[in-house]
């Protein structure tokens, strides 16, 4: 109704000026016949991600007086068009009396810009891809073609060719070991209760354990000192020297603010998907190929070209080292294989959940080796994993969660009981699908909050969650310190809605944007506002 009310009063205004309304990132099943029956003169309609387009316009019909934009070409991935299938789809489209206009199915600031600068990526990759430029490109082959016999024009066959040839990017063994995966596997054989009661008994740590999310500051060193391992100015061994030793400082600082459970800092990571990506087997990179991750913030997303799998070790040995330097537990540091998936470009010639499956299959061969080489504690991060619900909410369960929540089980289902697992999730608004959350049988889950009035707690109050959680005291968007009697009036706050048993003390998110004096200071601040918790709580078990 709201809808409809905004546009006719619109369009009640229009006098010469042609109006297109345009749709994406899904279909508009809801509100299809509403939608045409509007005084507007042009639709834009997703048929990439609109699984019902297609039959809603065959079903209905479309209006002899509009245009229909056909989002036809994928403006969120950076694979070639299939000339094959859109041109199929234009030709029933127009044979049905339809005037068309081709368009992207949405903005092409998903995608880089060019393939121009792509000097090092081989052809034999190359050539399956197309960015912004390359895009625009293939709508006009298309707008060409369609009304040709195009299947002896060379542009026609040099793409169909293109679906035939995907060197490297089948591995029988990855296939194998996907269809073998047993019911088993998508669940600890131990239930939470009892790990709960084995880990408290295992660690033996303070009441509200006090730890961070896993990065600390990346200070301009520290990227100076990346660039030159990366342009040979300096060797391998004395840049592992310098990442050591800031390791050991990174732990020392942690011993000597009172931290319960430490990280070793992250200072080898250029980013959470990319240095996982860089070290799979199946996963691509590009030079130059840059899109806005938020704000002036930019990422080079990682190309997920074939089957995925670990060709060693990730993280063991950094966190080994790290662990040698405390008789506190050190957390393995791990991104999940959601957040993974969901922050590459996804390959279109398997399903995502497939993809997804084979992520997690290579990060719990990392959390086995992390657990076989003494790290206990193995923080397992998907930030992303709100990120790609649908639209739709009624395909939230059927069309995503239903994989994505199983895919990070699998992740730590073989993990002994005494290992605990934590995951991170950003952004505070998950109330809508704490379900779900519960249902990733983490031991601890730890979140944004701070900004958020902590109404999550209520939610996780209301649906009687189990896993013990820490929600962030402090923004560490900001570089201000928060005081000592503000963090305990939150952690107050927090102890209404959680049992003290269940409680973590940890800051909103990583700590790699920040600088370091601002870091201890406000980390300081967290233990004090701690032990005065503890102070007032002593007693509780």
């Amino acid at each position: 109704k709201l809808f409809k009310d905004l546009y006719q009063g619109l369009l009640s205004q229009k006098d010469q000026v042609k109006v297109l309304v345009n749709t994406y990132f899904g279909d508009v099943r809801d509100v299809y016949q509403e939608l045409t029956d509007l005084a507007i003169d042009g639709i834009g309609l997703d048929f990439i991600e609109g699984k019902k387009s297609q039959e809603l316009v065959e079903h209905y019909g479309f209006p002899k007086d509009k245009t229909l934009f056909l989002g036809l070409v994928n403006g969120k991935n950076i694979w070639r068009n299939n000339y094959q299938s859109s041109l199929a789809l234009i030709k029933d489209l127009k044979s049905q009396g339809i005037d068309l206009v081709l368009s992207t199915s949405c903005s092409l600031l998903h995608v880089p810009y060019s393939l121009e600068n792509e000097s090092a990526l081989p052809e034999k990759y190359q050539k399956h891809f197309a960015f912004a430029e390359e895009k625009l490109g293939e709508l006009n082959d298309l707008s060409q073609l369609i009304d040709t016999d195009y299947h002896h024009d060379p542009r026609f066959q040099e793409n169909q060719a293109l679906f035939t040839d995907r060197p490297d990017s089948y591995d029988p063994k990855v296939q194998e070991r996907l269809a073998a995966i047993p019911k088993t596997a998508y669940q600890r054989s131990v239930p939470f209760d009892e790990r709960e009661k084995a880990q408290k008994a295992f660690f033996n740590l303070p009441l509200f354990p006090t730890t961070t999310i896993g990065s600390f500051p990346q200070t301009k060193e520290v990227k100076l000192k990346r660039k030159a391992f990366k342009n040979g100015e300096i060797s391998q061994a004395d840049y592992q020297n310098f990442l050591k030793k800031k390791i050991k400082d990174c732990v020392q600082l942690q011993e000597e603010l009172g931290l319960d459970v430490l990280v070793h800092g992250e200072f080898e990571r250029n980013d959470m998907v990319e240095y996982f990506g860089e070290q799979l087997n199946g996963v691509l990179f590009t030079e130059k190929a840059w899109v806005q991750s938020y704000g002036t913030r930019c990422v080079k997303p990682p190309i997920i070209w074939g089957d995925v799998s670990r060709a060693q070790s990730m993280t063991v040995s950094w966190s080994v080292y790290a662990q040698s330097l405390t008789k506190k537990p050190m957390k393995g540091m791990l991104t999940g294989p959601v957040t993974i998936l969901n922050w590459s470009f996804p390959r279109e010639d398997i399903s995502v959940k497939d993809s997804t499956l084979q992520l997690a299959l290579a990060i719990r061969d990392e959390v086995l080796d992390l657990e076989a080489n003494g790290i206990r504690i193995i923080q397992v991060d998907e930030a992303a994993l709100r990120e790609k619900l649908p639209l739709r909410q009624s395909d939230w369960y059927t069309e995503y969660l239903d994989w994505a929540i199983p895919a990070f089980r699998l992740v730590h289902s073989g993990c002994h009981k005494e290992t605990q697992i934590h995951t991170h999730m950003c952004y505070s608004e998950f109330t809508d699908i704490i379900p779900a959350i519960d249902a990733m049988d983490a031991d601890v889950i730890t979140f944004e909050a701070s900004r958020s009035n902590l109404e999550i707690l209520d939610s996780l109050k209301e649906n009687h969650f189990t896993t013990e959680v820490g929600p962030g005291v402090y923004d560490i968007h900001s570089p201000r310190i928060p005081s000592v009697s503000e963090i305990k009036e939150a952690l107050d706050k927090m102890l209404q809605k959680v049992k003290p048993e269940k409680l973590w003390v940890n800051p909103d998110c990583g700590l790699k944007t920040r600088g370091e004096k601002e870091t201890q200071a406000s980390l300081k601040h967290l233990v004090q506002a701690t032990k005065e918790l503890r102070h007032e709580n002593q007693g509780i078990v």
